[in-house]
């Protein structure tokens, strides 16, 4: 643990910058980085530019497709371990900015908030980080090992060409890493379910329209009767691991807590389902030859992507479907199985410490229903969780904010704990 006169300096010293601190988050909010279409390098630039007036050195890797991701590390002369601060740089688009209250692009502070795309999600945490990393320098001779941070692209579209472009090309390396994605205050995330998306594609045998259902074969009415069917996913016997359980038990009372439906605490030990497009046919008078369901499948702790596969067909076929002659399955971008990090990690203890800290309270590790880098990170044996300031039911919706105390807040947790894990046993 920090000793009290090394952590009230640290504190001080981000109180103390904290104007400089939601100036540079809301500069961020100003640099469109909508993905897609995916354009990283006007805010890699000026990344780049606020670490070498801190007296930090960055390099920029770019991905095939133009994606361009930033490294910049602290420390790498000194022995010990190695710290990784992640943030991505990519936000989801604004959709109908006629909706808006403010421009998405805004970066202003009303009431408190910071307005604009990716204030939450997460351009907020990435300037906590960097903010970090100009204190850390100051403090150099603190503690031992390496911080890396890695500001990467394409997190909004799976993470191809950043996160995991990084680790599969040995760019990227570390014993532990931080993620600046959204959190509540008292709870960083340390697992998220995994995910089966999945392109169902229905064949059928055209005819004239007047003649259904006595002759063709409609596509779209297989793919009716497999909307319904896959609902049952839900239902799916799931073998939940017994050294989360007590994790599972705090996630789901959280999520009790903070929801407007309770039963919405049953999602991280169920397999979920969204059919979000139904695409079929081409005239109404045509029995339709074809229909595509594209389907939100997120795989609890306990199942793997491709027991929801067999599982799919089971159902499928329950309803008088059959893959190969009525169907064919595709996978979608996002696939992988749930992954986690223990709470015994010492990435893990130092974060939940720095937050007591911070808050004054007790902070728990959580389960997430969604997915996000940290995947990648635990697919490469770095344990990783997640923790940003956010105001979460405004992410990838319309008018995203955050409270500017949060971002604050968020920032000192970064610094202390930086200096907590990277001196332990030291």
């Amino acid at each position: 643990m920090i000793n009290s006169t090394l952590r009230s300096e640290l504190l001080a010293q981000v109180d103390k910058r904290a104007d400089e601190l939601i100036q540079l988050a809301a500069h961020l909010i100003q640099i469109p980085s909508e993905n897609p279409p995916g354009n990283s390098r006007t805010i890699a630039d000026a990344i780049s530019a606020y670490l070498v007036r801190q007296g930090i050195t960055s390099e920029k890797l770019v991905a095939p497709g133009g994606h361009v991701n930033l490294l910049a590390k602290l420390g790498a002369e000194r022995p010990g371990k190695r710290l990784i601060f992640c943030g991505h740089t990519d936000v989801v688009p604004a959709g109908d900015r006629s909706r808006w209250d403010f421009s998405p692009e805004s970066g202003e502070v009303r009431d408190g908030y910071l307005l604009g795309r990716g204030a939450s999600d997460m351009k907020a945490g990435l300037a906590g980080l960097m903010l970090a990393m100009a204190i850390l320098k100051q403090h150099r001779d603190k503690f031992s090992g390496e911080i890396v941070l890695a500001a990467a692209d394409d997190e909004e579209t799976g993470g191809e060409f950043g996160v995991e472009w990084l680790l599969s090309q040995g760019h990227l390396r570390g014993d532990a890493c931080l993620i600046a994605e959204p959190s509540s205050a008292l709870y960083p995330t340390i697992g998220q379910k995994g995910s089966a998306w999945t392109r169902l594609i229905f064949r059928g045998q055209p005819t004239h329209g007047s003649l259904a259902p006595i002759e063709g074969d409609s596509a779209t009415l297989k793919a009716a009767k497999a909307t319904v069917a896959l609902q049952r996913l839900f239902e799916m016997p799931v073998a939940f691991p017994e050294d989360l359980r007590s994790v599972l038990e705090v996630s789901q009372e959280y999520i009790r807590r903070n929801r407007a439906n309770p039963r919405t605490a049953e999602i991280l030990d169920h397999v979920s389902v969204n059919v979000g497009v139904l695409r079929g046919g081409s005239k109404a008078n045509i029995v339709a030859d074809q229909c595509v369901l594209e389907t939100d499948i997120r795989v609890p702790f306990g199942a793997t992507p491709e027991q929801v596969a067999a599982h799919i067909d089971k159902l499928l076929a329950e309803v008088g479907l059959k893959r190969g002659v009525d169907y064919e399955a595709e996978r979608m971008a996002f696939h992988g199985p749930a992954n986690y990090t223990l709470p015994s990690e010492p990435i893990v203890q130092a974060v939940l410490r720095s937050i007591e800290l911070v808050r004054g309270e007790r902070a728990d590790g959580v389960l997430q229903w969604a997915s996000s880098d940290a995947r990648y990170f635990r697919r490469f044996d770095i344990p990783v969780l997640q923790y940003g300031p956010a105001d979460l039911p405004t992410i990838h919706g319309l008018n995203e904010k955050v409270l500017v105390e949060e971002i604050i807040a968020a920032a000192k947790v970064y610094v202390l704990t930086a200096v907590d894990y990277l001196t332990e046993g030291k």
